[in-house]
């Protein structure tokens, strides 16, 4: 089965809210499934790749667009 993509715009939340949300998508997604993550928090960057280490999620993507940050993480089996 191919993986599937979910999209996560989180736009306009302050942190702890885009962690929260994206550990909770984690859980309900299969395994190899991927999440495509929009945020504008400051803070969110450093706090989604501590929580892709400590959870063995892998960050495919990371870009820094003109008003946003743009990630894709991996679920891995």
């Amino acid at each position: 089965m191919s993986p599937k993509v979910h999209k996560l715009n989180l736009l306009g939340k302050k942190c702890p809210i885009p962690v929260l949300k994206i550990s909770k998508k984690i859980k309900e997604i299969n395994n190899n499934d991927i999440i495509e993550i929009k945020t504008d928090d400051p803070k969110a960057e450093n706090d989604i790749e501590e929580l892709c280490k400590n959870i063995n999620i892998k960050i495919l993507n990371k870009k820094k667009l003109e008003y946003y940050l743009y990630i894709e993480i991996k679920k891995q089996n």
